[in-house]
């Protein structure tokens, strides 16, 4: 499967321009099986994001739709909605075909205004998408193994959307390698790039790392756009081989 990664530079604060920009920057290459775009990809990360949240099935999810029937892709990023009297911070995963699934982030950041306004998901949820089982977390998620333990091999793919600053950018890539070769799984983390609205600086790094921790392809700062190749067939004949899963407390 291919993936395509957009390290997207977010307009703080402007869901228009975002889209705009997206669209422009997917408009003259050639995308992958999936595009995955960054956590809160339509506003930045940031105290706003509850008042900017949206219906459920409002303008963003329209406007993913049509992108992944334009693109025949599996569109994937994080944005506010509300559900209720709950905001929450929620992983879409929109096919082709209009028909769509979600994450809530259970993890919402203590030291930022999202752990007050941004209500928990408490669901685990594996998808599938062209005979891939895949994991989906969104950025503090990334923490925490236990969360993510791939028991019995549920998933083959762990999917992270972020927004994480470059002063903890070691973290990200550290943890980035470590959930990939605990859990036996390829891992796709997209991370935004450049400046928020806060003067917060980010580095990027979005990755795909293969199942023993190495990097299949990284993006440089300057380069926000990757595609990477994963194998499924690798990934079974390493698991046969090395079953360390077994042995999973």
């Amino acid at each position: 499967m291919d993936i395509t990664i957009y390290q997207h530079d977010i307009v703080w604060g402007d869901i228009d321009a975002n889209k705009r920009k997206i669209e422009e920057a997917l408009s003259d290459i050639k995308v992958g099986d999936m595009v995955v775009l960054p956590e809160t990809f339509t506003t930045g990360f940031g105290d706003h994001m509850a008042a900017m949240a949206e219906a459920v099935e409002g303008p963003t999810l329209q406007w993913a739709r049509r992108m992944a029937d334009r693109h025949q892709v599996l569109m994937v990023g994080t944005w506010i909605v509300k559900e209720g009297t709950r905001c929450l911070n929620r992983m879409h995963w929109v096919y082709p075909d209009g028909h769509y699934g979600y994450y809530d982030k259970a993890h919402t950041f203590r030291v930022s205004g999202e752990y007050d306004q941004i209500g928990r998901g408490t669901e685990r949820v594996v998808f599938e998408w062209k005979g891939w089982h895949i994991k989906p977390a969104v950025c503090y998620d990334l923490r925490f193994p236990k969360w993510l333990r791939n028991n019995d091999m549920e998933y083959d793919m762990l999917l992270v959307c972020a927004n994480w600053p470059a002063s903890r950018r070691e973290a990200w890539r550290t943890l980035l390698r470590a959930r990939a070769i605990e859990n036996l799984c390829y891992v796709v983390g997209c991370n935004r790039g450049g400046v928020d609205g806060n003067g917060g600086e980010y580095s990027g790094d979005s990755a795909v790392i293969d199942y023993k921790g190495n990097p299949l392809c990284e993006a440089a700062k300057n380069s926000p756009i990757i595609t990477a190749t994963i194998d499924k067939e690798k990934l079974v004949r390493f698991r046969q081989k090395w079953p360390f899963y077994l042995d999973f407390d």
